[in-house]
């Protein structure tokens, strides 16, 4: 009985760890999209970007596989980490350039991380 308690938990805990690499594969592609045809050439973009196996990518957005290696697991968050990362940059860029144009834009900015501070 004990047993087959631990192999019930130990499903659903492989399950968890499928669902959570399902979500953040799934959120960079749909980042990488560059519209509704291009999902495949999305996941191969992230696939020579990241190093991440394109059979993965595809698994786990059509047909999720019951368990997945530890080794895919971490490549995928290091792979959403990055991401953000670079997405964090690009936004930080894009601040600048609009700060750099006029003061009027640099005090809607404030303004705006106000609100957000605010928020928290």
């Amino acid at each position: 009985m004990r047993k087959f308690y631990l192999l019930e938990k130990q499903k659903m805990n492989a399950a968890a760890f499928v669902d959570a690499a399902a979500e953040a594969a799934n959120r960079m592609v749909a980042r990488e999209s560059r519209g509704p045809g291009d999902v495949k050439n999305a996941m191969r973009r992230l696939s020579s970007r990241h190093g991440i196996p394109y059979a993965t990518l595809w698994a786990l957005r059509y047909r999720r596989p019951k368990d997945i290696l530890a080794s895919s697991y971490a490549a995928i968050l290091d792979a959403y980490d990055s991401e953000c990362e670079r997405q964090e940059r690009a936004i930080a860029h894009e601040r600048s350039l609009v700060t750099a144009k006029n003061a009027a834009s640099a005090a809607l900015l404030r303004a705006a991380d106000y609100l957000v501070g605010a928020g928290d």
